[in-house]
């Protein structure tokens, strides 16, 4: 198997920092959850761009996105670090552009840029950003990749759109990787979002059962015949929820009761060694080169110590 696995570490959002009231500790916590990773051969590790916590807001730890990844960059070595994704409506696109230049640098190139167009909505509202429909999200997002695209290639950024406007706009260090820094664009839409991706992306990241990730992937790969763009160019990856045990009890016993049924459990990985294995090859062999795991036991670090023992040679 040449699958990679990345990780989604905590952050707060999902309430997994909750029993740690020392903001310190919780980012100790998140720290070294990540050299854990690093240590043990997980591919990358990715941050979530959300504000404050679900199912419903409160007072629990949520730490912010960007600075994070800025953190957890200098904490590790080896390991690449990723946004899932950055939301492009909370920051100017020219200046997330510079933040990852500057990120690449001190990361020393381990840097892959996520952005999506934003969803949540409660969190728009709450800081004061206008929360417009999907259709003109994604228009401000195709505009946005173009700006970020600009201001790592050219030496005087200069873009005219209906949303975004860059003059002549200098941004170096442009970072350390070449031609420029990993572009993902994230999201599942078969109309919009995939074409994006064929378009401007140098990776995507999809959800969903088997079938759903073959179709994702299919059309995907007819965007890029459309445009003319290698398929194969475009790193594909998958979110999957993950629970291992080293038997089948022990894995169902660590899935919260309240995550049963909900979308986000489509095509969860549940069980044994045994039985998770034949899953991957089937993602494997759908097209899914890298996984990026979320465990419900995220703050175990022997957890990941016996995925990578399994599955990371």
């Amino acid at each position: 198997m040449t699958m990679k696995f990345g990780l989604s570490l905590p952050q707060g959002w999902t309430m997994e920092l909750a029993s740690i009231k020392d903001p310190i500790e919780a980012y100790e916590t998140v720290t070294r959850v990540a050299q854990t990773a690093d240590e043990v051969g997980f591919e990358s590790a990715w941050l979530v761009d959300h504000f404050h916590t679900i199912p419903r807001p409160s007072q629990e730890i949520t730490f912010e996105c960007w600075t994070t990844t800025a953190a957890v960059a200098r904490d590790t070595q080896r390991i690449r670090i990723g946004q899932m994704v950055t939301c492009n409506g909370y920051r100017n696109p020219a200046l997330l552009a510079k933040m990852a230049s500057t990120v690449d640098v001190l990361s020393h190139g381990r840097l892959t840029f996520g952005i999506g167009a934003g969803w949540h909505e409660h969190e728009w509202r709450a800081y004061g950003y206008i929360f417009s429909e999907a259709p003109d999200r994604l228009r401000h997002l195709r505009e946005a990749v173009q700006v970020i695209r600009a201001m790592w290639t050219e030496e005087e950024a200069t873009f005219e759109g209906g949303y975004y406007h860059v003059r002549g706009a200098i941004n170096q260090p442009k970072g350390v990787q070449q031609p420029h820094i990993p572009l993902l664009i994230g999201g599942s839409g078969e109309k919009v979002t995939l074409k994006l991706v064929a378009q401007y992306g140098d990776a995507c990241n999809v959800t969903g059962d088997l079938e759903t990730i073959k179709r994702k992937f299919a059309v995907l790969k007819d965007h890029c015949e459309t445009v003319g763009r290698d398929y194969d160019s475009i790193r594909r990856t998958a979110t999957i929820f993950c629970s291992i045990g080293a038997t089948e009890e022990q894995a169902l016993a660590k899935v919260p009761a309240g995550l049963l049924g909900r979308p986000v459990m489509a095509g969860a990985l549940i069980g044994s060694p045994d039985t998770i294995h034949p899953r991957l090859t089937e993602l494997e062999a759908a097209g899914v080169q890298e996984v990026i795991l979320g465990f419900p036991d995220i703050l175990r670090l022997d957890t990941l110590r016996f995925f990578a023992d399994e599955f990371i040679a």
